[in-house]
């Protein structure tokens, strides 16, 4: 990446990303395929075909039938998704060093948007956040700009290489390029073989702490304007 700088805002994915998320997905999928009477995925299957959001991923996978399934996964995940909430190691250190260092932060995520703002708000993170952009909040979800154009709003920045998009899948990377801003890989599992190709991060970092440290070293504000 060109001219690396410290950057006005950054942006975050929110499952896998700052908590632990996969196995309230897995279980809330399952208890849809089983109502569906369909085969349940293993955590392998998991973690290789969830990263859409539910109005791009259920009609392919449903079809006329699919809001039904919306509505079975919906009420399976809210009967779960707090009890198993957790957040990854360091992530609310990380955000609240990163609020300190008065960077806008804010989340785009292709969870349903009223779920991540409850989990937000559970975890005493929603103050941490200029915007908390879900699912079907914007007119379009990730990989498409519209969420992010939306979660920069109150920040007055535009999208661009003053803004970071830090996340854990490469749906991250697409919607960080389609946007213009740095994408930016942050998990302890490392990359699978081409699994970035098509739209590769400008950095990949192993933990939570990474992130603070690069901003650190990148000290020069880039202008949004």
């Amino acid at each position: 990446m060109p001219d690396a700088t410290r950057p006005s805002a950054i942006l975050f994915d929110w499952d896998n990303t700052l908590v632990d998320s996969w196995v309230c997905i897995r279980e809330a999928y399952n208890i849809t395929f089983r109502h569906f009477g369909m085969p349940e995925w293993s955590m392998a299957e998991t973690r290789a075909n969830v990263a859409k959001s539910m109005r791009d991923s259920f009609p392919q996978m449903f079809g006329e039938r699919w809001t039904e399934a919306r509505d079975v996964f919906y009420q399976g995940f809210e009967s779960i998704h707090l009890s198993h909430l957790r957040e990854l190691p360091g992530a609310g250190a990380m955000l609240a060093d990163l609020a300190e260092r008065r960077i806008f932060l804010a989340v785009v995520s292709n969870k349903r948007g009223a779920f991540l703002r409850k989990e937000a708000e559970a975890l005493g993170w929603s103050g941490l956040f200029g915007a908390l952009v879900g699912a079907a909040d914007a007119a379009a979800d990730k990989p498409a700009v519209d969420p992010v154009h939306l979660a920069l709003e109150r920040a007055g920045v535009a999208a661009g290489p003053a803004v970071w998009f830090v996340g854990d899948a490469a749906i991250d990377m697409h919607c960080a390029a389609n946007a213009g801003c740095v994408g930016i890989v942050m998990r302890s599992d490392p990359p699978l073989e081409e699994e970035f190709a098509t739209y590769p991060p400008a950095y990949t970092l192993g933990d939570c702490r990474a992130l603070v440290t690069l901003v650190d070293e990148l000290s020069v504000p880039i202008s949004a304007n």
